[in-house]
């Protein structure tokens, strides 16, 4: 198998470190993700999923282990280091689709790709290519309040690969939506995945989405274990 594009080893977070109340969120979780893998992360809510991820997509930094990003450790390294890593190879996706109201949908899929450098002729071609892998390409001019649920959360992931990363973070990408759009969206989500090569960790509770993904962990007093056989034990 390839490199591994996102590797956790032992990764520590808790909460009033050092003081008679603090709460140890995460106990030496880890986990490595490959290129073109999807791994679902399970977990009842309050169990640390948002701050595991955040820590993967350096929003967050660890009380201790490792947080290495295509083979470059950036637990510790510097704030620009890390922002500029975090905007050139992780995307991420939230259950509500916070694309920007103003703006059409194309819009918001080119804006990010302006912020990193990229020329306008270029990011609006890609922005397009990414609609229309989807299949939102005729929502491109519309602004999010003119589109359905569904068509808005696909508009973001197309935002969150907007700058090609090899990374991708999905916490509850379906979470706001109904069943039959739930699985649509799904659907397109993974063939984004499946067709860019991407590494992608997500969180979810559905457990039926989650069984058809690669792997499954499960967050369990602060470590992730397999539960790839039994997602919902």
């Amino acid at each position: 198998m390839n490199k591994a594009v996102l590797h956790l080893g032992g990764i520590e977070k808790g909460y009033n470190h050092g003081k008679p109340n603090e709460v140890r969120v995460l106990r030496g979780a880890s986990v490595s993700v490959h290129p073109g893998e999807i791994v679902a992360l399970v977990a009842p809510s309050g169990a640390g999923k948002s701050t595991l991820l955040h820590i993967a997509g350096l929003l967050d930094t660890p009380d201790q282990g490792a947080v290495e990003i295509g083979g470059v450790d950036l637990g510790d390294a510097s704030d620009r280091a890390r922002t500029a890593a975090r905007r050139g190879q992780v995307g991420f996706i939230y259950q509500f689709h916070h694309l920007l109201p103003e703006f059409t949908a194309a819009e918001n899929i080119i804006l990010p790709q302006l912020a990193h450098g990229i020329p306008r002729a270029e990011a609006e071609l890609h922005a397009q290519d990414l609609l229309e892998s989807v299949g939102v390409r005729e929502r491109a001019g519309h602004r999010p309040a003119a589109m359905s649920g569904g068509e808005q959360q696909r508009v973001a992931f197309c935002r969150a690969l907007a700058n090609r990363p090899a990374l991708l973070l999905a916490d509850e990408p379906t979470g706001n939506l109904d069943p039959k759009t739930s699985d649509r969206v799904f659907e397109a989500l993974m063939g984004l995945v499946r067709g860019r090569g991407l590494a992608a960790l997500i969180a979810t509770h559905n457990l039926e989405l989650a069984g058809r993904m690669d792997r499954v962990l499960r967050l369990k007093d602060g470590v992730l274990v397999d539960a790839t056989d039994g997602a919902g034990d």
